[in-house]
């Protein structure tokens, strides 16, 4: 059995310079019931290319969990809460989950 509302779920990856800058934007976005939650995982390196150089830099990576139709809402906000010029923010559909995961994301979240 499917978990409900798992379709109307996503997750969204983004990246900061440090674990300081990520809990901040974490908080700052769950705060706002615009996420549910967010996991910070540390210990990445970014490897990319960056005005013509290619850089390998240090970051946390940031599992951001919400309901699909916030999507609009947290390109907004994201870039206005991140240091980066371009932030990085993609969004990966759920395609299943714990009904009672998936609920509580739902009940954390405003549309």
């Amino acid at each position: 059995m499917s978990g409900e509302g798992a379709p109307e779920i996503v997750i969204a990856f983004s990246t900061a310079p440090d674990a300081a800058t990520a809990e901040r934007i974490a908080r700052a976005l769950v705060e706002e019931g615009l996420i549910a939650c967010a996991n910070l995982v540390p210990g990445l390196t970014s490897v990319y290319r960056w005005e013509g150089q290619v850089h390998a830099d240090p970051e946390v990576l940031l599992l951001i969990k919400t309901r699909r139709e916030n999507v609009a809402r947290l390109k907004e906000r994201l870039p206005e809460l991140h240091p980066y010029q371009v932030p990085e923010l993609v969004v990966a559909p759920v395609e299943d989950g714990l009904a009672p995961y998936c609920r509580w994301v739902m009940d954390e979240t405003r549309p």
